[in-house]
Formats: C-alpha cells, structure tokens, sequence
C-alpha cells in the first residue's frame, strides 16, 4: 500500500478506536454512581487505627478541591469505564491495522494473541483492583497519630488509573515470550539459559510499573507474573519439542569437524562442486 493509504488505514482504525471508547465512556456517565461506589470500595474498608476510611469521624476522606473537580471526576472515571468495556475493540483494531503485512501462520497466531490479550488485560485490571485495599491499608497505615487523611479525589483516581495499566501491560508480558517463541525468536534453550535473568526481570519490572511503594503490591505483580511467565515456559517448551518433532534440525549432533548435509552427495561422499 502507498503511504497516503496506510495513513487512511490508520486514520479509520483510530477513529473506530475512539468511537469504542466514547460509547464505553458514555457507559461510564450513566453508570457513575454504582461505579464509584466500586472504585472508592478499597479506600473506605482500610481500616485505620480503628477506624474505616471514608467515616463519618473523617480519618480517611476523599475531597474535592475546586468547583470543577466533581465533573472531572465523573470523567476519569468514565474513562475507566471506557478503557475496560472497549478493549476488545481496541485491541483488535491494532491487530486488524498489522494484519495485512503477515502472511497466513502468522495471522493465525495474531488470531491467538487476540484471544489471549483480552482475557490476560482484564485479569490484570481484576487483580490491581483486589490489590488496592491491601495498598491503601498499608500506605495510610504510616500516617502518625492526630493526622487525618484529606485525600485529593484527582489524586486517588490517578493512582487507581495507573495501578490498573500497570497491572494490565505486565500480565501481557508472558504473551510476549510465547508469541516471540511462535515467530522463531525466542527458543525453550534460550528462555532455560536466561530463566533467572528474566524472573529477576520480572521483579524488577513490577517494582518500576507499581505506583505504589508497599512490597505488598509488587510481590502480588511480581508473583502473578512470575507464575504467569512459568506457564509461558511450559508453552514454549511444548512448541519447540513438537516443533522439532515435525521438521528436525539435519545439523543436530554434527561433531564440529563433521561435513554437513548440505557437503554430501548421493553417495555420501563430499561434493566438490559446491566449491
């Protein structure tokens, strides 16, 4: 395709992404209500040195600073609401934009990658959100005594927004390593030889993606992921055993000094004019 066509193409695929997003958002304003009661849920059941966030003695509260904070707040969390209910249409319009590059194998493992991508992003949105409490439980637990907690409401929904991109971009980490090991990048023998590197890496990456500083939280990412990325190995494993089952190396046991195939004639003698 000329340039101008695959601007066109991007163009369309963008548009239909931000349509997705508007009638997820519109969801969101209709549906405030219920929805911010689910969102404020792990702040308002921390309890405090006694007492449970967001009571009426106000240890725990979430404020609003300025005349217009109240509809911002009614975007973010629309915006939320977007995101999660139009990922599938998001995620497939990335897809549908490279499909037409790669050939008919690797289509089907995009098809693969689309089935697993969804599940996998909103597993990790499910997971932050069951993290929260514990975060906030342990974050607002340092505060001294005679303190109260005045939450700025931009400021909760900031850290929510990014607890669940975190947690969703790293569960899509172990997808990663298999769809390399379907393209031919990624071998079970290099995975094995580099195994310690990349749970260390896993670790790390969950420290550096969590917003917020509790290990509580990164060992929540850090171990889901690390399970997750055994369960890749196991995949890559498998696909390479089978992988070399059907179309097995002709150089595999060749001694260094040993002609290869490719040297040979009919007759097993060296072909010299091949050179």
């Amino acid at each position: 395709m000329p340039l101008f066509d695959h601007l066109r193409e991007l163009r369309n695929r963008v548009v239909k992404m931000a349509l997705a997003l508007i009638a997820g958002m519109a969801v969101g304003f209709v549906f405030f209500t219920p929805v911010w009661h689910v969102i404020e849920r792990p702040l308002c059941n921390a309890t405090i040195r006694g007492y449970t966030g967001c009571d009426q003695l106000g240890v725990n509260k979430l404020v609003l600073n300025g005349p217009l904070d109240a509809f911002y707040l009614r975007v973010k969390v629309a915006v939320i609401v977007g995101v999660i209910l139009s990922s599938p249409v998001w995620l497939y319009q990335v897809w549908a934009f490279i499909a037409p590059g790669l050939y008919a194998r690797e289509k089907r493992w995009g098809h693969i990658f689309l089935g697993t991508a969804i599940p996998l992003f909103l597993i990790g949105n499910l997971l932050a959100y069951l993290s929260l409490g514990r975060s906030m439980h342990f974050l607002l637990g340092l505060t001294p005594e005679n303190v109260s907690n005045l939450i700025q409401v931009d400021l909760y929904m900031s850290f929510v927004m990014t607890m669940m991109l975190a947690f969703g971009i790293a569960f899509e980490l172990p997808l990663l390593i298999v769809m390399l090991n379907l393209a031919g990048i990624l071998t079970h023998q290099m995975f094995r030889k580099w195994r310690r590197v990349m749970i260390f890496a896993v670790f790390l990456i969950a420290g550096m993606a969590n917003p917020s500083p509790d290990p509580i939280t990164m060992l929540i990412l850090g171990g889901a992921c690390a399970l997750m990325v055994e369960v890749a190995e196991f995949i890559v494993w498998r696909h390479d055993k089978r992988r070399a089952r059907l179309h097995p190396d002709p150089y595999a046991g060749l001694a260094d000094d040993e002609l290869s195939p490719l040297d040979l004639d009919d007759t097993g003698t060296r072909d010299n004019s091949l050179n």
